[in-house]
């Protein structure tokens, strides 16, 4: 080959990929349709999705959706699945803030509060009309209570409408927590790898490895275990304790979603990977087995040792209706901080560290 045909063939060839990169670049992205929102390149939209309920009339789910310019992911964030967890839901405002669509690859869903009913009667937990856990009806049923209704939903519009999804809790008004996140396997080494990528990029050291969620779609109960059961890639996060709206918490949401967007490509930069996470191969959760008041005798974030005495119930007379104890040595994950103890509710909740 003579030096000008090598020339020639080189230029060729930068052209080419050139021109590729470029066609990629700016693909343009197409328009999001979610409930009644038609949401089109380079826009942000809000509003409402309907949740038809005749008894107590319609309720509705604020969201924001930003479906940037160009193609790339479509992410889910959704806060509020119980109402008084507030830094996830102050996450999701203070994000609508500081990201425009424009520079966005791909498409955002925020899903504001899930359980606007809880939100505003400000109850832990639970919908105040059909007292039932969101986060324990999914997928939801259209011709269901008030839950049931919801979750039906945020399947339908969120969860069957994203590539990925992050499902943002805390600790609730009763909950002394530290933050961790939940890893749920699918059995699906594909999906469950992008599950695990966006676990670490999300950033907190703490990770439950979860084999425990149903592998029925119809009967998923918890939210993420919902979007991995339709094979989409997802995690739960903790971060926030006591009903608290503390700034620290808060951060940790805002710097966690940046963090899996940059893992997605959808605004530029790469994530920060947790370098040494700590590993949580098993997990249980203690529930009081009567009605009363729960007095902890340790705190969120300290290890006990098996059979180590964790905290007590007594009834309304004061009298010690039963002890607590650890059923294997771990962190102390979560810890009621109030009084209140009702029977079949949580006390808390130990993790083993895995070795």
């Amino acid at each position: 080959m003579s030096k000008q045909d090598y020339i020639f063939l080189v230029v060729a060839l930068c052209l080419i990929f050139c021109l590729s990169t470029e066609g990629v670049a700016q693909e343009a992205n197409e328009s999001f349709m979610i409930g009644d929102m038609n949401v089109l390149p380079g826009e942000m939209r809000s509003g409402y999705l309907t949740v038809k309920v005749e008894e107590e009339g319609d309720c509705f789910i604020p969201i924001t959706v930003l479906n940037g310019a160009v193609k790339g992911k479509t992410l889910a964030l959704v806060a509020g699945v119980h109402g008084y967890e507030y830094p996830p839901i102050l996450s999701l405002y203070r994000l609508k803030k500081l990201l425009k669509s424009k520079d966005l690859s791909g498409t955002l869903i925020l899903v504001h509060v899930a359980n606007l009913p809880g939100f505003q009667k400000r109850i832990i937990y639970y919908n105040p009309y059909d007292w039932k856990n969101l986060n324990r009806v999914f997928p939801g049923n259209p011709e269901g209570s008030q839950a049931e209704r919801i979750a039906f939903v945020l399947v339908e519009e969120v969860v069957k409408k994203c590539d990925a999804l992050i499902d943002l809790h805390c600790g609730d008004g009763n909950e002394a927590l530290i933050p961790y996140c939940y890893w749920m396997l699918s059995g699906n080494k594909k999906l469950d790898d992008l599950s695990k990528q966006m676990v670490l990029a999300f950033g907190i050291k703490h990770i439950i490895i979860d084999e425990t969620r149903s592998k029925d779609v119809t009967a998923s109960k918890y939210l993420g275990n919902t979007a991995v059961l339709h094979s989409k890639p997802a995690i739960t996060t903790e971060s926030g304790y006591l009903g608290n709206t503390d700034e620290e918490s808060i951060v940790r949401n805002i710097q966690g979603i940046l963090g899996v967007m940059r893992l997605f490509r959808m605004i530029p930069g790469e994530p920060k990977i947790v370098k040494e996470p700590i590993w949580i191969d098993k997990y249980e959760v203690i529930y009081s087995d009567c009605d009363g008041l729960f007095y902890p005798l340790t705190e969120m974030g300290y290890y006990v040792k098996e059979g180590e005495k964790v905290g007590y119930v007594t009834d309304y007379l004061g009298e010690i209706c039963r002890e607590y104890r650890a059923p294997f040595t771990g962190i102390l994950l979560y810890i009621l901080n109030t009084p209140p103890a009702n029977k079949g509710e949580p006390l808390f909740e130990v993790g083993q560290v895995k070795k």
